[in-house]
């Protein structure tokens, strides 16, 4: 960890860290104690002023540097208060901060499923999510989904728990785990990938022409943000490029 963080939500510079993992999941996972450590880093690490965890600093870095805004994320809401933004269930911390903007639409599953949304095409200069993605059955469908309702000149943002040293693994086939607290057994909160070095594709697969990542303290937090040049996506050229992924 470096010597000197300051917090890009609020400028706070001092940190609470907590530790989140239990030893079944980290057995499931199959993680060793290097990367149970910044896990717990990106999940349980929170600034003392404003509450923020890593994955949400990493995440609103994101959201400011497609706009090439220099300042705090509370200052950025307050800037692009027009933005129409899509937040799908709910981008953790920053969802207290997302709300005081007018037109945002806050999306939450079950009653908003990411593989099949109803937001017409090219609705949203941003769409923003946070460890959500992982529990989508196809993940690519939904980054499908999330690049028809963006606007041109739009950004998609959001983070998935990372571990670095190794590929995706799709846990089909694999012991049920779940997100949430050692005794979450719903399959809403059931994980479907975990995600490693190579996040990256996926969002090219879906057919955007830029991805960026953006970190803090890392490899505790990555935040993936896409564009796409070409403006939104109809539904029917969606449905076809899904079913050549």
């Amino acid at each position: 960890m470096g010597s000197i963080m300051i917090c890009n939500v609020c400028n706070g510079k001092s940190f609470t860290h907590g530790k989140i993992l239990w030893d079944a999941l980290v057995n499931e996972w199959e993680i060793n104690e290097f990367e149970r450590e910044y896990i717990n880093r990106q999940q349980g690490s929170r600034c003392d002023e404003c509450g923020c965890n890593f994955r949400s600093l990493a995440l609103s870095k994101a959201v400011m540097r497609h706009w090439s805004f220099q300042g705090t994320f509370q200052d950025f809401v307050k800037k692009y208060k027009s933005l129409k933004i899509l937040e799908l269930n709910e981008a953790s911390d920053l969802t207290k901060w997302l709300k005081e903007m007018p037109n945002r639409v806050l999306g939450e599953y079950p009653a908003i499923d990411m593989q099949c949304m109803p937001y017409a095409n090219g609705s949203f200069d941003l769409v923003i999510h946070s460890d959500t993605l992982e529990h989508i059955k196809e993940p690519v469908l939904a980054l499908l989904e999330c690049r028809r309702v963006l606007r041109k000149g739009g950004v998609l943002a959001y983070t998935v728990p990372v571990i670095v040293d190794r590929v995706t693994r799709s846990r089909n086939g694999l012991q049920k785990s779940y997100h949430g607290f050692p005794d979450t057994g719903s399959d809403d909160y059931l994980v479907h990938t975990e995600y490693g070095a190579d996040m990256w594709q996926q969002v090219l697969q879906a057919g955007f022409d830029n991805v960026r990542m953006d970190t803090f303290d890392y490899p505790a937090a990555i935040a993936i943000s896409a564009s796409d040049g070409n403006g939104p996506i109809q539904r029917p050229l969606l449905q076809r490029l899904f079913r050549r992924v």
